[in-house]
């Protein structure tokens, strides 16, 4: 019988939040993060490395022998940890709890060069004002509660902590207001773009701006839920972070979920990570991504891009959504799909209005050579960062019904909750299945022809085609306020050629 009880995702969510409690009024909500993470990692690569030893010595003979072949090859286990940085030792932590919990961490990284700036990147003997962020005792008590349970290889499966581990980040966009969106994206949005790109065997998956990783993440699961990840080539994971401090959420979280995928830390838009000897952009079977949504660039990012990635037209400083969705479509295959979230906007700013629009400008262009496939308008009040609701653009360059467009208001299917929103899981199936089936249903989907799309000058809004309650398609606040940035930028650019102009008649 195990001396340890049997896990539980109850169990494990219930413990983490504890971690969390446990440091209250030293730390901010949104800081959590930054303190438990790194110390649930430690737990589970110190917990694997136990049990990886234990089998070696059953294999050499002693548990000494074993200690003595893996100090000289550190390529018998995941990752080698010394002895300062083993959850025995890590426990027993006294006094100068937080230098000595810093120095572990940097030892582990030190030894595993896969590691760094993921473990290392907190110090937690960190001060402000003179004051330390988070006390040794509020430390000590930390390590205490989340020492409760084993995280080795038979203890938990990677999916049961990778739930809780999602769990917390849930948790964590619950308290952090506007910048949760940084590396959240809710589980209900994740699973029904995965399911709508049901990724197949061999393929490869990008994600340009990756947050923690949960998309990628959640292609995995609809992955090996499908397949026999035994018998059929692996998905090949690769995605882009600019937040350093949120790129080491996703290498953890990658390393958590037993996932090999190569992240790289970096600024997508003007220095993008993936790319071929020869300097092109490096192209992908599945490309997915939930992007800071109206997003401000100068337009020298769009100007001086030497990767060929906007074509289609640039978009106004105000926001960058279509700017993502280029280079997206620019970093996939010839038959290559992708699927974006996006606040609404994206798909009607811009159509009805009088003279040119250079957001449905380039929706036309998308339109115009049949790329996009299916346009998915989320309910409010879904995501952490923003109570409005949001759409998933999908664009497949090689569409099986060409010349058609699916709209899905999917308002109807959400459930009132505290302190969001969401959509249970068998209507999440219900969604995706629309698009798997390329089916209708009068008020929540409905598929329209492309030259529909153009008489509605390029608005892809499902709410202009799949009414509900005889709503009308009103434009929000929000995208009201982009349009009047973008009509203020163009008057700017406007008056400045009237000046050049009048300068050279000398008046």
């Amino acid at each position: 019988m195990s001396a340890h009880p049997q896990l539980t995702i109850n169990m494990l969510e219930s413990y983490l939040w504890d971690a969390a409690c446990s440091i209250r009024g030293d730390v901010d909500a949104p800081k959590y993060k930054d303190y438990i993470l790194p110390i649930i990692f430690l737990k589970r690569l110190s917990d694997v490395f136990d049990d990886e030893l234990a089998s070696l010595a059953k294999e050499f003979g002693s548990p000494e022998m074993a200690e003595e072949f893996v100090h000289d090859d550190h390529a018998l286990v995941r990752f080698y940890l010394p002895r300062t940085a083993r959850w025995e030792t890590v426990r027993t932590l006294s006094g100068t709890v937080g230098q000595d919990l810093t120095d572990a961490v940097r030892a582990i990284a030190r030894e595993n060069p896969k590691l760094e700036g993921v473990i290392d990147n907190i110090d937690f003997n960190a001060t402000t004002s003179g004051q330390r962020v988070i006390s040794d005792d509020k430390l000590k008590g930390l390590i205490s509660i989340l020492g409760r349970y084993r995280l080795g290889i038979t203890d938990v499966e990677p999916d049961i902590l990778g739930r809780a581990y999602e769990y917390l980040l849930r948790k964590f966009a619950e308290g952090s207001g506007s910048s949760a969106g940084e590396f959240y994206t809710p589980k209900e949005v994740a699973i029904v773009m995965a399911k709508m790109l049901a990724p197949r065997p061999g393929e490869s998956v990008y994600d340009p701006c990756c947050g923690s990783g949960g998309l990628l993440i959640k292609c995995a699961l609809e992955f090996k839920n499908a397949f026999d990840t035994k018998s059929d080539a692996p998905l090949q994971f690769y995605g882009q972070e600019l937040l350093a401090s949120t790129f080491a959420m996703a290498k953890m979280n990658m390393f958590i979920h037993d996932m090999e995928a190569s992240i790289a830390l970096g600024d997508t838009m003007r220095r993008p990570a993936f790319t071929s000897d020869a300097g092109a952009l490096s192209r992908f079977d599945i490309v997915t991504a939930n992007p800071m949504w109206n997003q401000d660039f100068a337009q020298e990012v769009y100007e001086h891009d030497t990767y060929g990635r906007f074509g289609f037209g640039f978009p106004p400083n105000n926001t960058a959504d279509w700017g993502w969705i280029q280079h997206m479509h620019a970093s996939l295959t010839d038959t290559g799909r992708m699927a974006i979230v996006l606040d609404t906007g994206a798909v009607s700013r811009g159509s009805g209005n009088q003279g040119r629009n250079r957001e449905r400008d380039i929706r036309k262009e998308f339109v115009e050579r049949d790329l996009v496939e299916a346009v998915l308008l989320l309910p409010d009040n879904l995501f952490y960062n923003t109570s409005a609701p949001g759409i998933v653009l999908v664009i497949n360059r090689q569409k099986p019904h060409p010349g058609e467009l699916l709209l899905i208001n999917a308002t109807p299917l959400c459930r009132k909750g505290r302190p969001k929103n969401f959509i249970p899981d068998d209507l999440i199936e219900k969604i995706a299945g629309y698009y798997l089936n390329w089916s209708e249903e009068e008020g929540i989907a409905k598929i329209i022809h492309t030259d529909e799309a153009v008489k509605n000058d390029y608005n892809l809004s499902p709410s202009r085609y799949v009414a509900q309650n005889g709503d009308d398609d009103v434009l929000p606040l929000e995208d009201a306020v982009v349009l009047l940035r973008e009509a203020e930028e163009e008057r700017k650019a406007a008056d400045e050629k009237l000046a050049a102009v009048l300068r050279e008649l000398g008046l």
